[in-house]
């Protein structure tokens, strides 16, 4: 289980990243395709957003408990609760390899 302040700053996190994505990818379509002033002024202010604004700093977690290692982006899960769930049945089609 994960630190519960760690969880929630990822939470955090998020919350930020939806609140600038929109504006986010207007100044980097102007760094893109603007004018060499329009790319300054837009790079200028793409740099004074906070930094829990780029979507970079959201870390994937289990879903469950928060393991930040071994995601397994399909399922939302670590390796660690996947093979839990998985071997109690909890995973519907997922079923232990033998051969």
């Amino acid at each position: 289980m994960a630190k519960k302040s760690k969880i929630a700053a990822n939470e955090r996190r998020k919350a930020v990243v939806a609140r600038y994505a929109e504006r986010r990818a207007e100044l980097k379509e102007i760094i893109r395709t603007g004018t060499s002033q329009e790319r300054a002024d837009a790079a200028r202010q793409l740099a004074r957003q906070p930094r829990d604004a780029s979507a970079t700093r959201i870390r994937n977690r289990d879903s469950v408990d928060g393991r930040p290692r071994g995601h397994l982006t399909r399922f939302g899960l670590s390796r660690v609760r996947f093979r839990e769930m998985a071997h109690r049945g909890e995973l519907p089609g997922i079923t232990k390899a033998s051969w």
